[in-house]
């Protein structure tokens, strides 16, 4: 597939079409809605620790279902690795009814939960559980000290019918995360779902698609989003770009239309610096 300069109608790069089960054709742009930047919350209560969220702080919980939130935490240098087993960072507290996931771009992954489970993954890595009827876990405290940390938070909601599931837990090296490419200098790291014939480890229970993907200068990706799909948002974190034919930059979150199965191509096309952005897709 040639690259083109213009990005139309039908904008054709350098895509897995045939994979994805698209020609070019049916691929057309989805509709960016806005672009709004992600707002700094405490989810912890502590003043001294903040992270950037870009929904449900910035985009509404109503249009990021089924996605409940998403924290970025860092980049930041580490004071130093735990040396207490039953200490953490982010100490002990509940979850039910939702998948959760925590995955590292940057650091050592550290996890405790009321399953029994106690784990450390180097990045890029993830730790999920589907919490069901609920589980107790904590978080924090593997990075040696020097060393960045950087990372997400990102929790999804389940169908009302599957929130009383017997909890389901994994932790991710990042030799489980399948690389995709897409052309030159466009590659993704898939999470979640399936791009082709990869699948992402983190096992939801609500049909998604989300994948990191990185973008080199001048770069571009036009990736059909799966049909049924009517959610869909990109946040990036790195670089800055276009999506959609309008600007963003590190820490703003594109929200899409979705909702329209005859459009279903996410156009990124990266800036002088690259861009770096997770894709967020699923069934509400």
């Amino acid at each position: 597939v040639s690259t083109q300069s213009t990005w139309g109608h039908f904008l054709s790069v350098y895509f897995f079409s045939c994979v994805a089960g698209m020609t070019v054709t049916e691929c057309q742009e989805m509709r960016c809605i806005s672009v709004r930047s992600a707002k700094k919350a405490h989810p912890t209560g502590d003043p001294n620790f903040s992270v950037m969220q870009p929904f449900p702080s910035a985009v509404s919980a109503e249009e990021a279902d089924p996605f409940l939130m998403c924290d970025e935490f860092g980049p930041t240098r580490s004071s130093g690795a735990s040396e207490d087993p039953d200490f953490f960072p982010v100490g002990w507290h509940p979850h039910r009814g939702m998948d959760i996931m925590t995955y590292m771009v940057e650091g050592t992954g550290r996890h405790g939960d009321s399953l029994g489970n106690r784990e450390t993954f180097p990045s890029p890595g993830m730790q999920w559980i589907s919490v069901g009827s609920g589980i107790e876990h904590a978080e924090g405290g593997g990075t040696p000290k020097g060393q960045m940390d950087h990372g997400f938070q990102i929790w999804l909601n389940v169908p009302q019918a599957r929130k009383m599931d017997d909890p389901v837990y994994g932790t991710e090296p990042p030799s489980a995360l399948p690389n995709v490419t897409f052309g030159p200098g466009a590659t993704a790291r898939l999470l979640a779902g399936r791009i082709g014939e990869a699948e992402g480890p983190f096992r939801t229970v609500q049909p998604v698609q989300m994948a990191d993907f990185e973008l080199a200068a001048g770069a571009q990706v036009l990736h059909p989003i799966p049909a049924g799909f009517d959610s869909c948002m990109l946040y990036v974190y790195k670089g800055d770009g276009t999506v959609g034919g309008k600007a963003i930059r590190a820490q703003q979150v594109a929200l899409f239309d979705a909702k329209d199965d005859s459009r279903r191509g996410l156009a990124i096309l990266a800036g002088r610096d690259g861009l770096t952005a997770i894709l967020f897709a699923g069934r509400r």
